[in-house]
């Protein structure tokens, strides 16, 4: 039968905030992590060079085709036999951060790709060097397309890293299995748990949508003629050269 006293407990429960909070540090660590890699492979995914494309065509196609499940345990209890053994927590980051990677990288090349090529063409018609064409130019273009789905994967990755706890890593999940073996009250244990998830979830909802409404703030609809006002990158790339 359930008990409220139980699960009110549980939401109380040291060991489940404790949790929730390593969920968190390790949901942004490895999102902070994982972006910049995700931002190289996708760069050498549309590299010229064959053998950059083919490296980073196979790590997203391997980090991608394989369940991160099996990837932390390998990462954990196989590589010590090759002779590199990690911590639990760098283990979880290095899993966690290789897998996010491969699927943000394709989110990143997407959002590089809806870049109208004129664009980069006219930056360097005007003499700015790659690097800045990319930055200037390419990036925050791509960015107004990529935050949308950016938000989803951190939102995802919340939830994923409770896969980790099968290699021992202390977070929410974990931590409630711990703390159900006390009273054996399994179920409000985990509704209480899910609770947790479910408020992480919509705390970064908010946060994401404020984020999109700050990155697409120049291609909101105009009050009066209801239409979409575009910035105008490419008249402003004279002032950047100067």
């Amino acid at each position: 039968m359930w008990s409220w006293d139980a699960f009110f407990d549980f939401l109380t429960n040291p060991q489940l905030i404790q949790g929730a909070w390593t969920t968190i540090w390790l949901t942004a660590v490895s999102m902070a992590l994982a972006l910049p890699l995700a931002v190289l492979v996708a760069l050498g995914r549309a590299s010229r060079i064959g053998p950059v494309r083919a490296v980073t065509g196979f790590y997203v196609w391997l980090m991608r085709g394989t369940p991160l499940l099996v990837q932390l345990v390998i990462i954990y209890t196989g590589l010590p036999q090759l002779g590199l053994r990690l911590g639990v927590i760098s283990a979880a980051l290095t899993g966690l951060v290789l897998n996010e990677a491969a699927y943000l990288s394709e989110i990143v090349r997407a959002g590089v790709l809806s870049v109208p090529r004129g664009q980069s063409e006219a930056a360097r018609a005007l003499g700015m060097p790659p690097w800045k064409v990319f930055r200037v130019v390419v990036m925050p273009q791509a960015l107004r397309v990529m935050v949308p789905p950016l938000g989803n994967s951190f939102n995802g990755l919340l939830k994923t890293t409770t896969l980790v706890s099968v290699i021992s890593v202390e977070e929410l999940l974990r931590r409630t299995q711990f703390a159900v073996q006390t009273n054996f009250r399994v179920l409000e244990g985990l509704t209480a748990a899910a609770l947790y998830y479910l408020a992480m979830t919509t705390l970064w909802g908010l946060v994401q949508r404020w984020l999109e409404i700050r990155v697409g703030r120049g291609h909101q609809t105009g009050p009066s003629k209801g239409r979409r006002v575009k910035t105008a990158a490419v008249p402003a790339l004279e002032m950047e050269t100067r």
